[in-house]
Order: structure tokens, then C-alpha cells, then sequence
């Protein structure tokens, strides 16, 4: 299937944008990796959606980590991604790179990131392989995205949600500031319920080493939440996974944007070539 031009691309999000601010639904799926495969949530059941919920401002070869790792863990269990852009975000400004351009390139990440799972795994039929969605939201807050998707009617309401954060986007996630207006971690508790988080550390000056980020998890546990309204048994539901290797160069949104500005050269190793192509043709930056 022939991909399509960066601007018909560019378009298509822009118009399907449109029509979503100005409906009155709060979550949407615009769009499926591969598109020419019907959006069939039973045949073969899907058991997990896997969200990955970011700025991908612009996505990156970071992004692709969290995603495969988790898709690649289990790959004989029947499962999807969702690709999450909040068009209202509780701490980030829309800006430099507009929605549209943000979205092209999210469909630009995700037929890389199939074609990555494809080689990763060689013996697996096309058919098999996890499709890709690209989603939007006007809830700027975890749980009320979370509980959009199950309502939507889009997938099965009982499906499994998997939330693929970062750490310091679980530290955000258990800040009672974003609860008015009692301000406490109890909405958290219909999501913890049924569905996890999976969390990729990030040792470094900012959060801390390895055994830093692990002990917010056995502190949880041992009930050092509970003064603000969160459960032990929460812990259970959430699961660290180890992010880049000792010695590995740190890739972020961040340094591809100063790489942008910068040396452009440095963009081979931040984001997939797709998205590198786009930014540097498009200039969604400028």
C-alpha cells in the first residue's frame, strides 16, 4: 500500500480535527495502522489495549521503546495500541508543532513501529501482528481519558487497559493537586480496579536513581498513600520496567526539538527516519 504525501497526510488531520472540536465527543480513533485492515475488536478477541498517551511533540525513538517492549513481552496474547494525543493538556501548551502536524507524525511512528515489530518478530503472520491506533482526546486528566476509552463504544467495555507512562508522568499521576476538589487519590481507584500502568524508569539527576524510582512503589504498598486516599493494593497494578541500558544516549521530545534548531544530524538517532523526513521537509518547528 502506497503511503501517502506528508501535506495529503497533514490534511486529513486537520480536517478530522476539526470536525472532532467541534462535536461533542471527548475521545476519537482517526485513524488505524494498517488502514486496509477492518477495525475488528472480536475476531481474534483482542484481551489488552496497550495507550500510549503522550505530547509526541515530536515522537520519537523513545516512544518506540516503551511501545515495543510492552507489545513484545507477550506477543501471543491478542492485543492493540492506542496512540493518545490530548488536545487539552493539563500541564503543556499546544505548541511549537501544531495538532495536525503532531498527528501526521504519530501515523508517520506507528508504521514504523509496525514495521519494527514485523522484523522483530519474523515469524509471526501480518494478520497477527497488533493494529495501531490514533486517537484524540479533550480530557486533560489520566483518569478521565482512561474512562472515556472504556465508555466510548469503540472497544469492548471489559477490555483491559494497559497505560504506558513514563516515571515521572506516574509521580504526576499520583499528585493529589490533579483531583479537585477534594483533592485526593480516590478517582484513582475505578482505574486501579480494572486496569494497570506500566511504567518505564528514568534514572537520572531529576527522579532519582533505579532504587529511588523502585521504593515510591514499596512505599505505596507499604500504605504511606493512604493519608491522601490511595490504596496498598494499588501497587499491584502497576509494573516497572527498565528503560535505557547504562551508557545509552538519552532520546526525549525535548533533544529532538533542540536538535532540530541545532544539528539536525542528531535526529538519526532521536526519532524514526519517517518523522525525521517530516520535520526537516514540513519544518512543523519553524
Amino acid at each position: 500500500m502506497t503511503s501517502p504525501s506528508f501535506q495529503t497526510l497533514r490534511g486529513h488531520y486537520s480536517s478530522a480535527l476539526r470536525r472532532f472540536i467541534t462535536s461533542t465527543r471527548n475521545f476519537e480513533v482517526l485513524a488505524a495502522v494498517p488502514s486496509d485492515r477492518p477495525q475488528q475488536w472480536t475476531s481474534p478477541p483482542i484481551e489488552i489495549l496497550y495507550v500510549l498517551d503522550s505530547s509526541f511533540n515530536p515522537p520519537t525513538l523513545a516512544h518506540r521503546r516503551i511501545a515495543s517492549s510492552a507489545l513484545l513481552e507477550n506477543p501471543s496474547t491478542p492485543s492493540r495500541l492506542l496512540l493518545l494525543l490530548a488536545t487539552q493538556n493539563a500541564d503543556k501548551p499546544s505548541k511549537p508543532a501544531s495538532f495536525e502536524d503532531r498527528l501526521a507524525m504519530m501515523e508517520l511512528f506507528a508504521r514504523d513501529l509496525l514495521e519494527y515489530l514485523r522484523a522483530s518478530l519474523p515469524d509471526t503472520e501480518p494478520s497477527r501482528l497488533p493494529g495501531i491506533d490514533i486517537g484524540v482526546t479533550k480530557k486533560p486528566y489520566f483518569v478521565d481519558k482512561a474512562a472515556e476509552i472504556e465508555t466510548s463504544g469503540i472497544y469492548p467495555q471489559s477490555l483491559e487497559q494497559v497505560h504506558l507512562t513514563g516515571y515521572d508522568t506516574l509521580i504526576r499521576i499520583f499528585n493529589p493537586k490533579y483531583y479537585p476538589p477534594e483533592h485526593t487519590l480516590q478517582p484513582l481507584g475505578p482505574f486501579l480496579t480494572h486496569h494497570h500502568l506500566r511504567v518505564t524508569m528514568r534514572p537520572d539527576s531529576e527522579w532519582g536513581s533505579m532504587e529511588d524510582q523502585k521504593s515510591f512503589l514499596l512505599k505505596m504498598a507499604a500504605g504511606d498513600m493512604e493519608a491522601d486516599g490511595g490504596k496498598r493494593e494499588w501497587a499491584r497494578r502497576i509494573q516497572l520496567v527498565e528503560g535505557k541500558k547504562s551508557g545509552e544516549r538519552s532520546v526525549s521530545s525535548t533533544k529532538a526539538r533542540q536538535a532540530i534548531q541545532e544539528n539536525p544530524q542528531d535526529l538519526e538517532w532521536l526519532v524514526p527516519a519517517s518523522v525525521r523526513d517530516y520535520v526537516l521537509s514540513q519544518q512543523p518547528y519553524e
